[in-house]
């Protein structure tokens, strides 16, 4: 494969290997959801507990939450076109930031109203439907650990597999991060509805369970605020991983027809796909065939050592025009809040 062939696939939004790996997680994270949310709201709707109703809900917003991955791992290796000739690796993105919404409308405002009227409610459920929901809470329990060990695992291979590089990949995969989050904060939602009905089936105190959605509802609203913040920041655009400005930097600088690189630009485009503008300040002396035959020969490097780069351009300056160098862009400035 050459390196412009090498660069199209990782335009087409990440490896394929590394794609069935989270497809796979994905599907055992819906199957679990989809099971335990029909077990969580029958369970919820016969004994009226709130706490149950609250984790139906959050495992609901799981669900649809899991088709939008899906979707995400789907549509983000369609290759480069036309209209979008950076490929659509940002809809990887895209479909994270509608889950991050699905948890924080369906699971954490559901699971604050269901609080709420615990509040406000003195109905009494029997003997028998509280151990009904514990028992079903219980299967949720161990079906979400289930799931959350199979993505963690995941990313822990990916780690192991591809040392460095490959570690910050597998961080970065909002797919992956996306089901290690919503199964993370399945488990301590199902712990805490666990803890709220036992303590009301004991004191016979409403307050416990209504607790427990209240709290329910601040642990989704985290996590949806999390997940939301990092799909904003790259979709408008995100610098790459510092790791991998200073190594494309670093290689620039070890090119004996470069003086200096007077300003690095970076763009993350995907999972596994980096745009870099570089302006650099060549040695005096090249004639206009050899600078253009330098220019391949540096383009091709820097895809070929740094695999997350997919595209360089590089702009011959004068050493001279200092005023890109000092953008925010290139100083590693932040723009705004």
């Amino acid at each position: 494969m050459t390196a412009d062939q090498a660069g199209d696939s990782r335009r087409a939004g990440g490896t394929s290997s590394s794609d069935r790996r989270t497809r796979v997680t994905v599907l055992v994270a819906l199957g679990a959801n989809l099971l335990i949310a029909v077990a969580k709201a029958v369970g919820g709707l016969v004994t009226g507990s709130p706490a149950l109703l609250s984790e139906a809900a959050h495992s609901v917003a799981d669900s649809l939450n899991e088709v939008f991955l899906l979707a995400a791992l789907r549509r983000s290796r369609r290759p480069a076109d036309r209209r979008h000739p950076f490929g659509y690796g940002k809809e990887r993105f895209f479909w994270s930031l509608l889950a991050a919404v699905g948890i924080f409308v369906m699971g954490g405002c559901f699971s604050f109203f269901q609080g709420v009227e615990a509040f406000r409610s003195d109905a009494q459920e029997s003997f028998g439907g509280y151990v009904a929901g514990l028992v079903v809470l219980g299967v949720a329990l161990l079906a979400e650990g289930a799931s959350l060990l199979r993505a963690v695992h995941q990313a822990r291979g990916e780690m192991a597999g591809k040392g460095t590089a490959g570690g910050r990949s597998a961080l970065r995969d909002p797919a992956l991060r996306t089901v290690i989050a919503e199964d993370g904060t399945a488990v301590l939602g199902v712990t805490l509805a666990l803890a709220g009905m036992a303590l009301h089936m004991v004191t016979g105190q409403v307050v416990w369970e209504a607790s427990a959605s209240l709290a329910i509802g601040v642990l989704l609203v985290c996590v949806a605020v999390w997940l939301g913040r990092d799909a904003r920041d790259q979709l408008i655009g995100e610098a790459a991983d510092p790791e991998v400005s200073r190594d494309v930097r670093a290689l620039l600088a070890a090119q004996p027809e470069i003086d200096s690189v007077e300003a690095l630009f970076t763009m993350k485009m995907g999972l596994d796909s980096t745009l870099v503008a570089a302006r650099i300040d060549l040695v005096p002396g090249l004639d206009s065939e050899r600078v253009e035959e330098v220019a391949v020969r540096i383009k091709r490097s820097v895809v070929h050592t740094v695999p997350e780069v997919g595209e360089i351009f590089l702009d011959v300056t004068d050493a001279d025009a200092k005023e890109a160098a000092r953008s925010p862009a290139a100083t590693g400035e932040r723009g705004g809040a």
